[in-house]
């Protein structure tokens, strides 16, 4: 199958979603309601914004889609994939994802409010979809006006008339529209009559258990990041750029790498043994995501990374930082010096665990 045409209202740079590892570049963010056609790099092939929505099915006739939050990108979200690129060949047509942002839960749950934590954020999400090889991801944006769209108006605003929706595959549970009122029962007969088939998502088990974000959630804040891991298909990690910190951890004795978490809610709370990606090669460190309770109570999660045996500074540079086991639970000390001996503990522990273990 050929890929999209480069026609119409489309900018003609490439969009940097996701710095490699190493990459000092930030990301632009996606416009709103953006088509970004995932082309891959190296082929000839670039990330290409299109900032507008409403021409896409002008321009490219109809395309296969799937929709979902895709949080995680898991093997079930995978074996999603496989099923949309299948139908995709079969009909000669692009194969699109619709990557909901931000999650509904989030939005109704405001500033302040609990909801579900996030596995990765929307630049991950969008390289992995690039990865895994869809022609188009559109990044259908939840707010106040999404939240109020009748059922109906979703099917015929967006994905007929918007998006030229050919075949639509979706989860069997899926729920869309004003109060929720559309269901897949409602996709199914407005399909009949707007001339597009819907098709109900597959699913994964791994070890008897059906593949989920949830479940990804579940293991990852029980520590059990083997079987994180087998539900993935890929080691959890998190992906950012190194920002100057206040210094502390170089003051007691322990510089550290410093990732501000965008993620409202992170599955992850405590001191890990990771392996640190960098452009100079991969560290075993020392972890920390909290609050820094002993020297802070900003309320901001801060991801802190004491790499082992490494000198220099990473500022500005993309890292990656893999997660392989948990440590012990964040703390709150009397006092810096009784929180600098603690994080000389762990370091002995951490360099144990990759003296001893085989990741």
């Amino acid at each position: 199958m050929s890929g999209p045409k480069r026609t119409g209202t489309y900018s003609q740079r490439p969009l940097n979603l996701a710095p490699a590892v190493g990459d000092g570049s930030k990301p632009r963010t996606p416009v709103t309601w953006g088509i970004i056609p995932a082309f891959c790099a190296g082929g000839a092939r670039a990330v290409i914004l299109v900032e507008d929505a409403s021409g896409f099915s002008r321009k490219h006739g109809r395309c296969v889609a799937t929709i979902g939050k895709f949080d995680g990108v898991h093997l079930g979200h995978q074996l999603i994939l496989d099923q949309l690129k299948g139908q995709a060949r079969e009909k000669d047509l692009p194969a699109l994802a619709i990557v909901i942002e931000p999650h509904p839960e989030e939005f109704f749950a405001g500033s302040g409010g609990d909801c579900p934590a996030r596995l990765m954020d929307k630049q991950e999400k969008l390289r992995l979809l690039e990865e895994y090889g869809v022609d188009f991801c559109f990044v259908l944006r939840f707010d106040a006006e999404m939240s109020r769209m009748s059922a109906e108006d979703y099917i015929r605003g967006i994905l007929v008339e918007g998006l030229g929706v050919a075949a639509l595959i979706a989860g069997e549970d899926f729920r869309f529209g004003h109060r929720r009122t559309g269901d897949f029962a409602l996709l199914e007969r407005k399909g009949g009559e707007c001339d597009f088939s819907v098709h109900r998502t597959l699913t994964r088990e791994v070890e008897g258990m059906r593949v989920s974000s949830t479940l990804v959630r579940q293991k990852l804040a029980q520590g059990d990041f083997a079987m994180a891991e087998k539900f993935l298909g890929r080691p959890f990690s998190i992906r950012g750029t190194v920002a100057r910190g206040e210094q502390l951890g170089a003051k007691l004795g322990f510089p550290t790498c410093n990732i501000e978490l965008t993620h409202r809610r992170i599955p992850l709370h405590g001191i890990y043994a990771c392996m640190v990606k960098t452009p100079r090669g991969e560290y075993p460190a020392a972890v920390s995501i909290g609050y820094r309770p002993t020297v802070t109570d900003s309320g901001k999660p801060v991801l802190e990374a004491h790499l082992l045996d490494f000198e220099g500074q990473l500022y500005g540079k993309t890292i990656e930082v893999v997660f392989r086991q948990k440590i012990r639970e964040e703390e709150k000390f009397a006092s810096t010096d009784e929180l600098q001996r603690q994080i000389a503990a762990d370091v002995e522990r951490i360099r144990r665990v990759f003296a001893d273990a085989a990741f």
